[in-house]
């Protein structure tokens, strides 16, 4: 690995530091390097929306510092338009920051290139494309969003040595079929830290009244969400409940219903402050639906099933990375089937 490698492998590393916490922001991480002795003076990484930017970051963190023989590393192109920030290029030009070398271009229209161009225009040295893969791959909830208009999308589910997800239950009292070992466990929670949101069906929330939320890894909690054409969601439920105390800082559950639903069951959720999507065509129109989970800032959707949530999406190919399970015991008797991959 190059020098410069590994400089951008140390911004890279900062930028997942913020990994759950920046959406719909991407995430970003910044190292500025004296390039007379190779030393680092300062480094940042972008902590969430609304808070300083990786480069803003860094070059505070260089502080009283000679910049003027430097270069700014950054996983992505310097924005250069006002938004909840003043323009990152711009503070590097007035900094005297004499070389630039970013891993990817921003794809967001209102930077795209933009910022490459600025900088360029004021004398600055700019090199693109170091470690790009690594850089895509560190944002890819992001790209999907900015490029197709809809969350990066995981798919996950355990199944026994024979193929089952679960066995056949009638009612919310008999226990789920538990595949998932306890290491297991730990990694979907970490799964689900790494997500801005985790969808499930109507039918799983009834039977298995789940908390959807991350207890065993750090990190936060993605937003719960339910598709539930019929609106039939317990009022005693866990979210449901959860959705009655939400705060700022605790989204209200989303729930995605047919306009044709009960009114009386769809009153109720909006009085407990459920969030609604509602949809009036017969058929779920979920890539319509997707889109206006993008709109609400939500980049990558963690999709747990059941079984018939889980089809739709194979269905409809709306799905980037596939976490599927398999477990070492055999069920040996009748009960759901895992879902059929394309």
């Amino acid at each position: 690995m190059s020098t410069k490698q590994q400089f951008m492998r140390r911004a890279l590393d900062l930028a997942r530091l913020a990994e759950g916490c920046t959406a719909p922001n991407p995430m970003v991480g910044a190292v500025v390097v004296d390039e007379r002795d190779g030393r680092i003076l300062g480094e940042g990484y972008h902590h969430r929306a609304g808070e300083p930017h990786a480069e803003v970051l860094a070059i505070r963190a260089a502080s009283g510092k000679d910049l003027t023989h430097s270069t700014l590393y950054v996983t992505l192109e310097p924005c250069s338009h006002y938004g909840k920030t003043p323009p990152c290029a711009d503070l590097i030009i007035e900094q005297g920051i004499p070389r630039v070398i970013i891993a990817m271009q921003d794809p967001f229209p209102k930077v795209s290139g933009r910022g490459i161009e600025k900088l360029r225009r004021a004398g600055i040295e700019v090199e693109i494309g170091l470690m790009q893969k690594e850089a895509e791959s560190l944002n890819r909830a992001f790209l999907t969003a900015v490029c197709k208009q809809r969350p990066y999308i995981t798919l996950k589910w355990a199944e026994t040595a024979d193929g089952y997800i679960d066995r056949l239950r009638y009612q919310p009292d008999e226990p789920a079929l538990q595949i998932s070992s306890p290491w297991r466990q730990r990694m979907v929670h970490k799964l689900r830290s790494q997500h801005d949101a985790i969808l499930v069906g109507g039918n799983t929330l009834r039977m298995d009244n789940p908390k959807l939320n991350n207890r065993l890894w750090w990190g936060p909690s993605p937003q719960a969400i339910v598709l539930s054409r019929s609106a039939r969601i317990p009022i005693d439920c866990f979210l449901r409940e959860q959705s009655r105390l939400a705060t700022s800082s605790h989204k209200p559950l989303i729930a995605i219903c047919s306009a044709q639903a009960d009114q009386q069951d769809l009153l109720s959720l909006e009085k407990d402050r459920v969030d609604l999507i509602l949809y009036g065509d017969s058929n779920l129109p979920l890539a319509d639906i997707l889109r206006q989970l993008c709109e609400r800032g939500i980049h990558s959707l963690l999709v747990e099933g059941g079984r018939q949530v889980l089809d739709l999406f194979i269905k409809e190919r709306l799905f980037d990375r596939i976490e599927r399970e398999k477990g070492r015991e055999y069920l040996g008797q009748e009960g759901i089937k895992a879902p059929n991959l394309p």
